[in-house]
């Protein structure tokens, strides 16, 4: 009875300390967060070449990780609220070094009165 109850709480254990949320993946994965008080509709993000749809998202939440190739601390950034659509475009990447491996994610927010889309990076 002891072996059992042994074997029970090193399983758990060993459960509770895997995770999906690997501090250290092999490759580069990015969400976004939307830190807003605004809902955002058609989500594309495009950090080194082609556009990847993110969908949507409501206010105060995060997209699931998606893997990128590679990746900068900034990016063309596009998306709707209320139909009319925000677009944060970098000019260039010059003097930009390639994100490492690991999570990341655009903390993305609007400046409404100013027509701004504000975007931040965040290791996660």
């Amino acid at each position: 009875m002891k072996k059992l109850f042994l074997l029970v709480l090193i399983s758990f254990t060993l459960l509770a300390c895997s995770s999906d949320d690997d501090a250290s993946p092999d490759n580069l994965q990015l969400r976004i967060t939307n830190v807003s008080t605004f809902d955002y509709d058609n989500i594309q993000v495009s950090t080194t070449g082609d556009l990847v749809d993110f969908g949507d998202l409501t206010a105060g939440t995060s997209s699931e990780y998606i893997v990128f190739e590679s990746a900068y601390r900034y990016g063309f950034v596009e998306f709707q609220i209320d139909g009319e659509t925000f677009t944060y475009q970098p000019i260039d990447y010059v003097g930009e070094t390639l994100l490492e491996n690991g999570k990341y994610a655009y903390e993305i927010d609007v400046d409404i009165e100013n027509q701004r889309v504000l975007l931040s990076l965040k290791i996660e």
